[in-house]
Parts: C-alpha cells; structure tokens; sequence
C-alpha cells in the first residue's frame, strides 16, 4: 500500500465527494463500496425486467452492468488483498 494525497473539490458530502487524484487531470467522485455494490444490485434487477420489454434495453443495460461489475470485481479485490473485510458481505 502507497499513501498519496488527493486533492477534495468542491464537495466532501457522503457518496458524492468530489476529489482528484494527483495522476488524473480531472477530479472523480468517490463512491463507498456498499453503495456500489447495491447500485450494481439495482442494474441487475432493472435488467431482468427490461428483458421482459425491449431486448435492446436489455442488452444496453448488460453493457453498463459489465462496466460496473468490473469496478465493483476490482474493489472486491483490492480489499481482500489488503485483507480489509467487505461492507456488504458478511
């Protein structure tokens, strides 16, 4: 593990602090893991319904679900490796 400093802008209210890392050009919002994952809970309920509707839905919502699975996959990983136990997992 490195301990860099992030710049916060703008806001540091709860799931929605905005800051930047030292490497990126634009500032990020930081996201808790458990609201993450609930979101990508959320994606998967909405999928299974838009399949019901319009298999187009259905397929752009497998791509944004993808993306975030794979955000969601690294944060997973990340805290296991640093032995840091999951906020929505027990």
């Amino acid at each position: 593990m490195r301990e860099q400093a992030v710049e916060i802008y703008y806001s540091d209210a709860t799931n929605a602090a905005v800051m930047r890392h030292p490497d990126r050009r634009f500032p990020g919002v930081l996201m808790q893991g458990d609201t993450l994952d609930q979101l990508f809970r959320d994606l998967n309920r909405v999928q299974t319904d838009a399949q019901l509707v319009n298999s187009e839905v259905a397929e752009d919502i497998a791509e944004i679900r993808e993306h975030l699975q794979s955000f969601l996959d690294h944060y997973e990983a990340t805290l296991s490796a640093h032995g840091i136990a999951l906020p929505y997992k027990s």
